[in-house]
């Protein structure tokens, strides 16, 4: 709003006859306005409050997780192993999914096929959903960084050209076409988002990132019964990526 104000009256005092104080007065309030846009959007562009809300709200949740997980834990107690034998248990008689893949007994749930699914898992992670996040994000990231050089430029431009306006068309053409610029730069930038739609790429790539390196851990530690166990960890790798076991 700033921005437009203030080449609404560059233009304005392009069409002003004469060089008195109205003059005057119209191309100081439009340089002083150019130049406060100018610095409000070199701090907006510096801060990025979408991109920090979004830090914020992922934090929340995080927060939120390690709550829920740290109440469990106390109302749980601790576990002895029968408890957990027999939990398992049930769970596979309710889940006849599982029946099919019934681990051997002495490997904590694992077998070979269950290793070699979890493994083909994060051969896709790494080859589909990581690359793509980490591409879309630089691709964001480039996009918001023109536009944050972009905005702060013409707005600069427009604060200079603003102050010449009177002894020539052409500084009022150039203050009135780069304020629109800027307005309209400026509202795509902060309008859509975009430094959120940056860490919400950036979130989702860090997200699939720990989830390979949770399965690589399991899958790479050679005594089974320092591994968690082998159809629960199937379930909860299905939980995160939001499928089913099968």
């Amino acid at each position: 709003m700033i921005t437009l104000t203030a080449a609404t009256l560059a233009d304005v005092a392009a069409t002003t006859v004469g060089s008195g104080a109205p003059l005057l007065a119209l191309k100081l309030s439009s340089t002083l306005l150019f130049s406060a846009a100018t610095g409000i959007s070199f701090i907006m562009n510096k801060i990025q409050p979408s991109q920090l809300a979004e830090e914020q709200r992922n934090a929340t949740r995080l927060f939120k997780q390690l709550q829920t997980q740290i109440q469990t834990t106390i109302a749980l107690g601790n576990l002895t192993e029968e408890y957990v034998k027999s939990s398992i248990e049930k769970f596979q008689r309710k889940n006849k999914t599982h029946q099919g893949k019934a681990s051997s007994k002495g490997n904590n749930g694992w077998n070979e096929e269950l290793e070699r699914e979890l493994r083909e898992v994060v051969e896709v992670v790494k080859r589909k959903d990581i690359e793509d996040y980490e591409r879309l994000g630089n691709i964001v990231l480039k996009i918001n960084k023109s536009l944050a050089i972009a905005g702060s430029l013409l707005t600069g431009i427009e604060a200079v050209g603003s102050a010449f306006v009177g002894n020539g068309s052409l500084a009022a053409i150039v203050a009135v076409m780069a304020g629109s610029l800027a307005a309209a730069i400026n509202g795509l930038e902060h309008g859509e988002q975009v430094g959120m739609v940056f860490e919400v790429y950036r979130n989702c790539g860090g997200f699939f990132k720990l989830l390979e390196e949770t399965i690589e851990d399991e899958v790479e530690e050679k005594d089974f019964e320092r591994r968690q166990n082998g159809e629960l960890f199937e379930m909860k790798m299905a939980l995160l990526l939001g499928r089913s076991v099968t």
